[in-house]
């Protein structure tokens, strides 16, 4: 998934990076004195399963009801259509507290754990997993007082496949359910032949055109959650109010801008393994600039002891957030990356003179990243903790944060490529990010390129901006989370043709045949495949930049109690969360 809106896919969180010359950081992480430790390894987030669970969920020891909990955050938010939403921040807030799917998360010592939702357990599959039948729980309703029914599922399935209207959204449904790659979607194609799903009274059935394993992990996206046909005819008019059946509903939301819930009274604990209904309500703002966050969560005054916040804190303020004791870090399966357009800067000697020219260090400081906790250097482009990958290389052989202006320009004149345009979007409202921005433009610039930064006015018009492959940007950045802790997750979103996340455009049939190739392979052979391929493109084409992994320190005020890293995510465990009265 995509990591915290676009902002972070240049911005303070993020992905903008620069670099100048220099080396890696000399902030030890384990230094860190907070509630979550150290940065970690974090691509094997979410593999713990228990499929037995039962509802309701195990009461937390001295939680206390009511009080409102405010959210503050400079990311924005996209849409919040189930369907589409499918960056971080979107995804977490709409699962833990909004909507509800066939899984879901829970966190339970120190780690999330992939357990049942409105399916009584995790599935269960045909022999070659290109079959999951699910029983869809009973007494689950909506905000209306209406029941769940199996066929809601079916209309949510048929709404995750419309690429047309939702194209931000995964794909996962149409590249491994039945005719993914004909039908067209709820909206696109209401009258095409759909295969993917079926009902028998409460039972679930999910066709797949080839295996697909990691259903469950699938089953835990918002994409995945029942919508009633009829209810969501207008698709625009619904991602303002999608119907809930979680803990909480929408009251009002002014998207991309602030965003309140209210407790949903028809949802049923009895229902639900996992979440919990302590607090009022949500009451959240995302166009707050990080500085104030910072400041004041740090000061504790008033409303700011019932404040959280789940953008990174600053590297300017870390030291005071951390004296609070109140600051939660820890690690998310993130990988940034800066990506030239495939077909534009087709020469790989200059795509790898741009990772040379890439100014790692003084990109993440002028962001305002904590070196060494919340940025790290990275190489292969998936993460550390990802089962298969137990081998790390470096195709520069500059760790992963070392910038050589000097040989990226004789690269480029090598190749004949002095002067390569680079023209990339920045967010003009974020000041951590102009900072960024101004880092990345003189680094270029010392290694010979020629650097055109474009202003996007905010974050939302930086991520249309972005997703719009008719304009003329030669570099697009962006953050890429794992669905799941699997190289299938990682390496078929990112490196295929259509992807809405392959930002680079990067197409080679010769990779495509291999994914094809990988996904039908036992389940013990794929891991080490996915990693041997990881290596293999960056080796033979050098699509993209790695600016480094990611990893989180959020901060929350004194009456916040229990919120912890959802690693899966690396957002906080909003279902868990309840405020000391």
């Amino acid at each position: 998934m995509q990591w915290t809106k676009p902002i972070s896919v240049v911005g303070a969180s993020l992905l903008l990076s620069l670099a100048a010359c220099g080396g890696g950081s000399d902030t030890d992480p384990s230094d860190s004195a907070s509630e979550g430790g150290g940065f970690t390894e974090g691509g094997n987030a979410g593999a713990g399963q228990n499929p037995d669970l039962q509802a309701p969920a195990v009461p937390i020891e001295g939680a206390t009801e009511g009080g409102t909990v405010s959210v503050l955050s400079f990311s924005g938010l996209t849409t919040m259509d189930p369907a589409e939403a499918y960056y971080t921040n979107t995804a977490a807030i709409l699962s833990d507290l909004n909507v509800r799917s066939l899984t879901q998360y829970r966190f339970v010592e120190g780690e999330q754990e992939l357990v049942p939702d409105i399916a009584t357990d995790l599935g269960t599959p045909n022999e070659d997993y290109t079959q999951w039948e699910y029983t869809i729980r009973p007494g689950v309703r909506y905000e209306d007082g209406a029941e769940v029914t199996c066929e809601d599922f079916i209309y949510g399935i048929k709404r995750s496949m419309d690429r047309k209207q939702f194209p931000g959204g995964a794909s996962y449904s149409n590249d491994y359910f039945l005719g993914g790659d004909t039908y067209g979607g709820a909206y696109t194609d209401p009258k095409g032949k759909f295969e993917a799903a079926t009902c028998d009274g409460d039972t679930l059935t999910i066709n797949m055109a080839k295996p697909f394993p990691d259903m469950p992990y699938w089953g835990a996206f918002p994409a995945i959650s029942p919508v009633p046909e009829g209810k969501a005819d207008d698709p625009a008019e619904y991602a303002l109010h999608p119907l809930a059946t979680g803990p909480y509903m929408f009251d009002a939301y002014k998207p991309g801008k602030t965003l309140t819930m209210v407790q949903n009274p028809e949802w049923d604990p009895e229902t639900d393994p996992a979440r919990h209904q302590y607090v009022d309500g949500y009451d959240m703002d995302f166009d707050t600039q990080s500085k104030i966050i910072d400041q004041t969560i740090i000061s504790d005054n008033g409303d700011a002891q019932t404040t959280l916040t789940y953008d990174n804190v600053l590297q300017s303020d870390r030291q005071a957030a951390e004296d609070t004791g109140r600051l939660v870090v820890g690690s998310q399966p993130c990988t940034f990356l800066a990506w030239p357009d495939y077909k534009e800067i087709s020469d790989i000697e200059v795509r790898k003179a741009l990772g040379y020219a890439w100014p790692y260090v003084d990109a993440w400081v002028a962001a305002g990243e904590i070196v060494g906790l919340t940025r790290v250097p990275g190489t292969n482009f998936i993460p550390p903790g990802t089962p298969g990958r137990d081998e790390e290389y470096d195709i520069l052989g500059n760790g992963g944060d070392e910038t050589d202006t000097a040989k990226a320009k004789q690269m480029l004149t090598d190749a004949d490529a002095l002067g390569t345009e680079i023209k990339f979007l920045y967010i003009a409202d974020d000041p951590n990010n102009v900072a960024a921005k101004d880092q990345i433009v003189r680094s270029l610039e010392e290694a010979g390129f020629k650097a055109s930064p474009v202003a996007a006015a905010d974050a939302v018009e930086y991520a249309e901006l972005r997703s719009d492959f008719t304009n003329d940007l030669t570099l697009r950045t962006g953050g890429w989370c794992s669905d799941w802790p699997s190289g299938a997750s990682w390496i078929p979103p990112l490196f295929t043709k259509g992807s809405g996340v392959n930002y680079g455009q990067f197409v080679e049939p010769a990779v495509e045949k291999e994914i094809k190739r990988i996904q039908l392979l036992p389940l013990e052979e794929q891991p080490a495949a996915w990693s041997a391929l990881d290596k293999e493109i960056s080796e033979k084409y050098y699509p993209a930049v790695n600016t480094g992994y990611g990893g989180v320190a959020m901060l929350h005020g004194s009456k916040v109690m229990n919120m912890e890293n959802n690693n899966v995510f690396g957002m906080p465990t909003f279902k868990d969360i309840w405020l000391q009265q």
